[in-house]
């Protein structure tokens, strides 16, 4: 019972992600993360362009907590929007890109799409990057073609710390997909390694004749003791007593 709980609620949470980045185009969406609270349901949206989800005097998302508590049946959901720190990492802001520069400017300019965004995520710091566009591009037959740079896993437990997205972008001659796949900059590889330089000790022999000389260590801590420069002062002559003066006067 508790499994299926669990279950219904991943579902849950993956179908209000794909209504909301149907209904959110244009906006850089890069992905939705529910969290429950006392209060009720808590939305959290990322997307790179925060003021066109929210709109003139927050309508949108008025209108969008609405639609979200009818469909999904919603207690009291509360949508908060975070902006992307560096949209050109994230795998879905940059999928989006692609597919809105092919409708806007056609499948012919797509090399020069690809390669210029190749060189934005480049310039933000990621490892490596691999775009493939497949469809009827520019031809009337279909074909796919890969733009790479960089270094880029794809084997490994280290492939699952890959971004990777999809899209699709409608066109006349008709569906061209988009894959993204971009290695983030803050990655550990295992094969980062550091060599460490060894120091040399020197070991010396010691006959039993003769004695070892002393270490620097020794040296130092000779030097290191204050020498007692004090000299010895003479012995103090006794004083005669009184007895003996008094009877050398009277034999005067």
């Amino acid at each position: 019972m508790i499994e299926r709980k669990f279950v219904a609620q991943k579902i849950k949470e993956f179908q209000i992600e794909e209504y909301i980045s149907q209904n959110l185009k244009n906006v850089g969406h890069s992905h939705t993360k529910m969290v429950k609270t006392p209060m009720g349901e808590k939305i959290v949206v990322y997307a790179s362009r925060p003021g066109l989800i929210v709109g003139r005097k927050g309508q949108n998302i008025k209108q969008l907590t609405k639609t979200l508590k009818k469909r999904f049946n919603l207690e009291n959901p509360q949508i908060e929007i975070s902006e992307v720190e560096s949209p050109s990492l994230d795998a879905r802001i940059v999928a989006e890109k692609i597919v809105d520069a092919l409708e806007k400017f056609g499948s012919e300019k797509f090399k020069a799409i690809g390669h210029k965004i190749m060189t934005e995520v480049m310039r933000a710091g990621a490892l490596g990057i691999e775009i493939v566009i497949s469809g009827k591009v520019p031809s009337a037959r279909a074909k796919s073609w890969r733009f790479y740079s960089g270094y880029l896993k794809k084997c490994g437990d280290i492939a699952m710390a890959v971004r990777k997205a999809d899209s699709q972008a409608q066109l006349k001659t008709g569906i061209i997909g988009v894959k993204i796949s971009i290695m983030p900059p803050d990655i550990q590889l295992p094969d980062d390694i550091e060599l460490v330089e060894a120091k040399e000790t020197k070991i010396e022999e010691v006959t039993p004749g003769k004695e070892a000389p002393p270490s620097e260590g020794q040296k130092s801590a000779d030097s290191a003791e204050p020498k007692d420069t004090t000299k010895e002062k003479p012995p103090r002559k006794k004083r005669k007593k009184k007895d003996e003066s008094e009877g050398a006067k009277a034999n005067e």
